[in-house]
């Protein structure tokens, strides 16, 4: 068992942008480290720097998420090993072409990432933390579970999935110990762009942040105790009137009765 105090980070889509850079900070903040992704050239390449430089242990896992037996790999190494103390769920695809314009089997593939290994792979980590007392779970999600106008839909909803499987977790396991963090990236300079489709040098400077600033944002929100981190956002007193607002909704959402002003009548 490793003598790390901090414990082993394990971080998804790791092998360049978003997750190549919580590789390097969660390492100079005291994280061993175990990095996932299906670039094995580029995922050894962080693997080798990182550890060069901060002289952490740094472990690699070659797999595609998409792939259910690649996948589950990933899922048995985070069901057994206890020196596992945090999942940063990053990987992921996303899409810029309108809905109706976009090929099916990108979208299911997309899911598959998005939704389903980001599930799967909680799922593993969770009785391990809730074994243990602590744990850590970072959930990479994107602004556009809030506005899913600006993207593809299939994309929009399923970072939506990742922002309200977040809230749920939060409020299963806040008792536990367990530290659950969702991060809401707007457009951050890394390869997404191009592999969606939509080159990076079309979109104007100024709504775009680089990856390290990003995870830089995203860590100091952890370390203020923030659940959501939305790095770009001014004032997080408009992240709590908004989640205040879907709170707010709570007592009404479920009646015996249809709302008067839709003037049904009682039906018995």
């Amino acid at each position: 068992m490793s003598t790390n105090a901090k414990g082993t980070a394990l971080i998804t889509g790791a092998s360049s942008g978003i997750g190549a850079v919580y590789a390097d900070r969660l390492a100079r903040r005291g994280h061993d480290l175990l990095l996932v992704a299906r670039n094995e050239v580029r995922l050894h390449a962080v693997a080798d720097r990182v550890s060069r430089e901060t002289g952490r242990s740094i472990g690699v896992l070659v797999a595609d998420l998409a792939n259910p037996g690649e996948s589950g790999r990933v899922e048995h190494e985070l069901r057994t090993n206890t020196d596992i103390a945090m999942l940063v769920n990053n990987a992921g695809v996303g899409a810029t072409a309108p809905l109706l314009g976009s090929d099916i089997g990108a979208m299911s593939a997309m899911i598959d990432i998005n939704v389903h290994a980001l599930t799967r792979l909680t799922y593993a980590a969770v009785p391990n933390f809730v074994e243990r007392g602590g744990g850590t779970i970072i959930n990479v999600s994107s602004i556009v579970a809030i506005s899913p106008e600006i993207l593809n839909g299939v994309y929009g909803g399923s970072k939506a999935f990742v922002l309200a499987f977040s809230q749920s977790l939060k409020h299963e396991l806040s008792d536990k110990g367990i530290r659950v963090h969702v991060v809401i990236p707007g457009a951050t300079a890394t390869d997404f762009w191009d592999i969606a489709g939509r080159p990076l040098a079309q979109l104007s400077e100024q709504i775009v942040m680089s990856a390290e600033a990003l995870v830089d944002a995203s860590l100091a929100g952890l370390d203020q105790g923030e659940f959501v981190t939305i790095p770009s956002l001014p004032n997080s007193a408009d992240w709590d009137a908004f989640e205040a607002a879907r709170q707010a909704l709570r007592p009404n959402l479920s009646h015996s009765e249809p709302a008067a002003r839709y003037g049904v009548a009682r039906n018995r």
